[in-house]
């Protein structure tokens, strides 16, 4: 793995466990942002490898960042497996559309996954502090959206800075 690889996702772990920890919520739960930056991180480096650690890297982060009681487990449990399906999807579909366009609309889809896994994980393993439908409308829902729209705003900038820099060769265009 390159460093440079290793430096830019890096940041954007450090960006997206910033997001997660200062986003507000509701019902003991709140919007994962940090699920942004895994994104555009396996879009960046779409490698077996690198999606890999983002899906550890980022469970783990989001376990530590967590306000849901109990959360450590289904965040563990649940950024690992999102990563490897966007991972899979994406480069579906990026074959098929643009990758700005493929990685939004990847992005609500695998929100919807990453959601609804954590959420059925920690129903499976505890108890939810308040019904399902609840708690997905005040968190997935809204994360949805919010992705959607970091991700369709950033990954033309992202990729702008990247070329400007010495960093262009290490990423996929």
């Amino acid at each position: 793995m390159k460093t440079k690889t290793l430096v830019i996702l890096s940041m954007l772990l450090g960006i997206g466990t910033v997001l997660h920890l200062v986003m507000p919520g509701t019902w003991a739960i709140k919007p994962d942002m940090m699920l942004a930056m895994m994104f555009l991180g396996i879009a960046l480096f779409p490698e077996k490898k690198n999606v890999l650690l983002l899906g550890i890297a980022t469970g783990l982060l989001t376990a530590l960042t967590t306000s849901f009681p109990m959360g450590q487990i289904p965040n563990i449990i649940d950024k690992p497996i999102t990563a490897f399906v966007f991972y899979g999807l994406f480069l579906l579909l990026s074959k098929k559309l643009s990758k700005h366009l493929s990685l939004t609309i990847l992005t609500v889809v695998c929100t919807f996954i990453s959601g609804t896994l954590f959420l059925g994980s920690a129903y499976i393993l505890f108890e939810l502090p308040g019904p399902f439908i609840a708690l997905f409308g005040s968190a997935v829902l809204p994360a949805m959206a919010l992705n959607a729209i970091i991700l369709f705003i950033l990954y033309p900038l992202v990729i702008t800075i990247l070329k400007r820099t010495d960093f262009a060769s290490t990423a996929s265009m």
